[in-house]
């Protein structure tokens, strides 16, 4: 059962960085760059609160998992 959690926390390290290339080059910049005032709001939105919240809460959930912090410690 540890490997399987280790093979999700690469699993949840690989969904951070694509989650991280998705949210600012498809659909962050595109509204920041856009000329409407409501793509800008939601482009910054995207990229300053969700970006953050959903890149660091993947990564840190899979690092941990990747280091064995979930790991059943029988002694």
């Amino acid at each position: 059962m540890n490997t399987i959690k280790q093979a999700l926390g690469i699993l949840w390290v690989i969904l951070a960085v694509a989650a991280a290339y998705f949210c600012v080059f498809e659909f962050g910049l595109p509204k920041l760059l856009s000329d409407q005032q409501d793509d800008l709001v939601f482009g910054i939105i995207i990229l300053f609160i969700l970006t953050p919240l959903i890149v660091l809460g993947l990564g840190t959930f899979g690092y941990f998992a990747l280091i064995g912090e979930y790991n059943d410690k029988k002694k």
